[in-house]
């Protein structure tokens, strides 16, 4: 009979045991040793079943296909452009994947992205040696207009999001802001001068408390007294 050690959102160090017996499996995060599943980082332990896996705590983003980024334009090329993934690795935005109009050869590629735009993108491809491309076709991709820019720890994205974008609409619905949060720890925020401070402070906070329970109770409480007092 397996024994289970740690709790669901229980933050352990590396080598913690986890669980003793062989019904637990060792998922992403873990490994097992003879018969205990051990901690192989720092992390929030998740439950699945038999399966125990382990969400990090901090780490840099690393490109995955599929993943929706924020990006930043850093070069132009002949080719298409260079994009700033917050990563170790940039990425390349093709021409054809660019956008749905006809590039002639030859035109002014700034003219629909400039160095210092921000864009909404999709990763397409990562080769085996982190070569990264990106499209723009798609919906929800699209070039954003001006607006505050801030990094957040691309592992805590989930919870800054929640469940069906339950979080992040929470704090839309209450600021009235526009907010897109990337899975490379990228956020914009669009919202008036005395909303964004609030925004940024909730958005920290799920960062800093995203391992506790009633975290979602804890920022409503909080946007409630920051909007009515700045709402007075």
């Amino acid at each position: 009979m397996g024994k289970l050690i740690v709790k669901e959102k229980e933050v352990v160090v590396p080598g913690e045991d986890l669980a003793e017996g062989m019904d637990y499996l060792p998922g992403d995060g873990c490994y097992r040793d003879k018969e205990k599943v051990r901690a192989g980082r720092l992390g929030l332990v998740k439950i699945g079943g038999r399966l125990i896996k382990l969400l990090p705590l901090s780490g840099k983003y690393l490109p995955k296909k599929n993943d929706i980024i924020i990006g930043k334009v850093i070069e132009i090329a002949m080719m298409g452009w260079r994009i700033d993934t917050n990563s170790a690795y940039s990425a390349m935005l093709p021409l054809r994947d660019a956008t749905s109009e006809y590039i002639a050869r030859g035109a002014n590629l700034s003219q629909y992205y400039s160095i210092g735009d921000y864009v909404v993108a999709k990763v397409t491809n990562v080769t085996s040696q982190n070569l990264v491309d990106l499209t723009m076709k798609g919906p929800g991709l699209f070039k954003l207009k001006p607006g505050r820019i801030i990094k957040v720890q691309p592992s805590k994205v989930p919870r800054i999001i929640g469940k069906s974008g339950s979080m992040v609409g929470m704090i839309k619905d209450a600021t009235n802001s526009k907010i897109m949060v990337g899975q490379n720890g990228i956020a914009w925020i669009d919202a008036s001068p005395e909303m964004e401070l609030v925004v940024v402070d909730a958005i920290r906070m799920i960062e800093k408390y995203s391992h506790i329970d009633g975290l979602t109770d804890k920022v409503k409480e909080f946007l409630d007294k920051a909007v009515k007092k700045d709402g007075k």
